[in-house]
This record gives structure tokens, C-alpha cells and sequence, in this order.
């Protein structure tokens, strides 16, 4: 009221614009000051002029009102689900260059929704995403349950990759013996959640001379250029290194990245990611 009353000048036009009565207005302000014992204004002929508590509390609203106001933004744009926080677990080590495509897009469409990503799950997000601990979780490794979507977002194989003068290298395809002799290189999971071990050595009995575990992609794959080492690596990873080749894993191992998230109503945000997530290729 002190506001509106100050900007127009006049009693009558500020209840106008409060869509109140005239009546009304100077009723609440006798109030507050019958309450806390001070004069807001003083009269100065036909005008009213502010008394120091008055210029006070003047000072006060136009400080705190536009917060106010920005408030009331805030909470409609969380109404519209147009505002909000989104967690991002990833299980999928090699989709990193590719999810930051998509957060990329998802921050330029999304500003007023923060985001955040980890990948500190590791085979563990299953119990993140039903605990709430994250909203969306990356993985090549759907689980299904109940309680749970998925939308799958794109498809893949898997390949053995090795150095071009590696003498894997002219072959088309490996059976699990061939990899008797060699030092194969994964990410740092236990081997029950390995692809190469569960879809492919395993079953034919078979292991690796050796098995050595890096956590990143990048040095899995300048260890393979050495010649040295092979891989069990996504097919768009080995098309990008040069030296490197990939050769079909046995009868050859699909798979498939999928987002997971609870089931139910999700907020538009949630909904914008996931679109983004199935137009960007790897």
C-alpha cells in the first residue's frame, strides 16, 4: 500500500490499482499504526508527506517487494515445470562426450533448472534412482521393475578393439580363445557386470592371459594403439581413434543405452531432457 500510494500520490488512485476502497486502504494503515504506535504520514495541506517511519518502511517495501515479486515467478515457473533440479546418474562410462551433448542442448532450453551429473554410482544407480537420490539414471543395463520406466535412446555393438598391426587385426570376428593369449583392459567393474565376461568368456569357459582395469576411456584406448592391449569398447568409440580397429565379438554383443527414471507424473523438465537425449547421436 505504501508502495502504490507513493507512486501515484494519491490515496484514492493507489486503492484503485489494489482493487480496493478507499475506505479499506486507510483502514489497514490505522491499523499498523495503531499497532506499532507510529505515524506513517503527516498531512501537508491536500498532500501526504512520509514521516521518517513512514520513509522507512517505503525504503523497506522497495526492497523486498520485487524480491516478493520474483518469488511468485519463481513458483509459477515451478508450477509449469519450467524450474527445478535435475540428477543425472550415469552407469554407462564410454556415454560421457555424449551426455554432455545433451546437457549442453538441456542448459540452453532449461536455464532456470539446475543439473547436475555423477557418475560415482558405477553399476550402483538402480538403488540411486529408487532411493530419489537422482531422477534420470544413464545406463546400458535396464533393470526392470515396477516402479520404474525406461525409454531407450540408442543402440550399439560392442566391439573387440585392437591395433591395426595387432594380429587379431585381419580378422573379422574373435572366438573367446583368441583372447587366451592377450591383455584385455576394462573400466573398473567387477567382471559379473561385464559384457565381455558374461556374454562372451564365460560361456566358452574362457579367460584372458591377463586383465588389467583403467577408469577412463581415453587411456583405455592409447593403450590399445600400443599394440599391447585389447578392449572390449562401443563401436561409435572405435571409429573416432586412429590405429584402432574393431573387430566383432563373437556372434557379436548389442546393447542399448537407456534412460530409467520413476514412474508416474514427471516435471516438463524431465520430460525436455529426455526428448534432447533420443535426437542426439552418438
Amino acid at each position: 500500500m505504501l508502495r502504490e500510494i507513493e507512486r501515484s500520490g494519491s490515496l484514492t488512485e493507489a486503492a484503485n490499482k489494489l482493487c480496493l476502497t478507499q475506505s479499506a486502504v486507510s483502514h489497514a494503515m490505522r491499523r499498523f499504526e495503531e499497532r506499532y504506535e507510529v505515524k506513517l504520514w503527516e498531512r501537508d495541506g491536500r498532500k501526504l508527506r512520509l514521516t521518517p517511519a513512514g520513509e522507512y518502511l517505503l525504503s523497506l517495501s522497495l526492497r523486498v517487494l520485487p524480491q516478493l515479486e520474483h518469488g511468485a515467478t519463481v513458483l509459477e515457473d515451478f508450477a509449469r515445470g519450467r524450474r527445478g533440479a535435475l540428477r543425472i546418474g550415469v552407469e554407462c562410462h564410454p556415454c560421457q562426450d555424449w551426455l554432455m551433448r545433451v546437457v549442453d542442448l538441456f542448459l540452453a532450453e532449461w536455464p532456470d533448472v539446475e543439473l547436475d551429473v555423477t557418475s560415482a554410482f558405477q553399476f550402483g544407480g538402480l538403488a540411486a534412482l529408487l532411493g530419489h537420490e537422482i531422477d534420470i539414471l544413464v545406463t546400458p543395463d535396464p533393470v526392470e521393475r515396477p516402479s520404474l520406466q525406461y525409454t531407450p535412446v540408442f543402440d550399439y555393438e560392442l566391439l573387440l578393439a585392437v591395433c591395426e598391426t595387432h594380429a587379431l587385426a585381419n580378422k573379422h570376428r574373435v572366438i573367446a580363445k583368441d583372447l587366451a593369449a592377450e591383455t584385455l583392459i576394462t573400466y573398473p567393474v567387477a567382471n559379473e557386470r561385464l559384457d565381455i565376461y558374461t556374454r562372451f568368456l564365460v560361456p566358452a569357459n574362457a579367460l584372458p592371459r591377463r586383465h588389467r582395469k583403467v577408469e577412463t576411456t581415453d587411456l583405455m584406448l592409447r593403450l590399445v594403439a600400443t599394440g599391447r592391449f585389447v578392449s572390449a569398447t562401443p563401436d561409435w568409440l572405435v571409429s573416432q581413434v586412429p590405429g584402432v580397429t574393431g573387430l566383432q565379438i563373437g556372434k557379436g554383443i548389442a546393447k542399448s543405452i537407456h534412460l530409467g527414471r520413476r514412474a508416474g507424473s514427471t516435471p516438463s523438465y524431465l520430460d525436455g531432457f529426455l526428448q534432447l537425449a533420443q535426437i542426439v547421436r552418438v
